[in-house]
This record gives C-alpha cells, structure tokens and sequence, in this order.
C-alpha cells in the first residue's frame, strides 16, 4: 500500500460476506492462539460467521456491518449495534498485516461517530481479558475497562473478558 492509498469505510454489501468470512478465519487463527485454544477459536468462528448469521445481523435493522478497504483490498470490518444509549462494538478486525498502522483507530473513530449520530451517549466492546494488544489499543484511543465478565458460550467454553467503554 502507498501512501496515495485512501482508506474507505463503506457498509458491508451481500456479495463481500464471503470474503469477511475468509479475513475473519485468518485473524483468528493469526491472533487469538495464546489466547484461547484453537478448538475454541474454530467453534466461535463457526458460531458468528456464517452467511446466515451476517444476514440476520444486516437485515435486523439496529446493527450494522462495515468494511475497510485500500483500493481494491479488504483490510477489516466492524459490527455494531444499539443496546439502549450505548452503541455495543461487537468485533473490530483488521488483516495482521496492516495493524498498527493507524486503521484501527480510524475505524474507531467512524464507529463512534455513527454511535453519536444514532443517538447512543457511549462505545462499549468485550475484549478477552488476555488480549493485551487490543486492551492497549482501546486504551490509547479513550476506552476504560467499567466491568468484568465470564459468559458461557456452550460446549464447555467461556468468555472471560473486560467490558471497556467510551463515553462519547
């Protein structure tokens, strides 16, 4: 990528679930080994990205799905949904190629913005309590941890994570 290179955030269209469903397996299993088995990284792989799961989510009404793109690349996606006054972040990715390059943080940025034009006075998003390098990254853009919670996600896995929000 290049400079001349625009970042462009567009909502996520039928024809590209697909590919979120490719980048999402390549995150994964790039990040999140350490962190949780890899039994456990495939079974919530297949439990939030399958085409009727995105479907649903796009065709709800209150959450939202978008995508980061450099010229033709796709580069991550968010999803995002009103829970009363707040607006719930419920994943951010980006390729491990292009993290740390300030994508992140701009597409922060734009989901906040969309919370504050939907009304919603916070961002909130669960981070595992082990994922270091994202805990560190809400935290340089203004989130704080405000809750602890271990939620069961069934066959015998949970998740032990850090609720952190911005207040907008």
């Amino acid at each position: 990528m290049t400079d001349t290179d625009e970042l462009r955030i567009v909502p996520l269209a039928e024809g590209d679930i697909a590919a979120v469903i490719e980048l999402a397996g390549v995150i994964w299993r790039s990040h999140y080994p350490g962190i949780i088995s890899m039994e456990q990284i495939d079974y919530m792989l297949g439990q939030r990205y399958t085409p009727a799961v995105i479907r649903a989510q796009l065709h709800s009404g209150s959450a939202w799905w978008d995508l980061a793109f450099v010229g033709a690349r796709l580069l991550g996606f968010a999803q995002y949904e009103l829970h009363g006054n707040a607006m719930k972040l419920d994943k951010l990715y980006l390729h491990p190629d292009v993290q740390r390059l300030g994508y992140g943080g701009r597409m922060l940025a734009h989901i906040e913005d969309q919370a504050r034009r939907r009304g919603a006075g916070a961002v909130r998003l669960n981070v595992n309590k082990h994922n270091l390098k994202s805990i560190a990254a809400y935290r340089k853009h203004g989130y704080e941890v405000i809750e602890e919670v271990v939620a069961d996600i069934g066959a015998g896995y949970v998740m032990d994570d850090y609720v952190m929000e911005k207040k907008l």
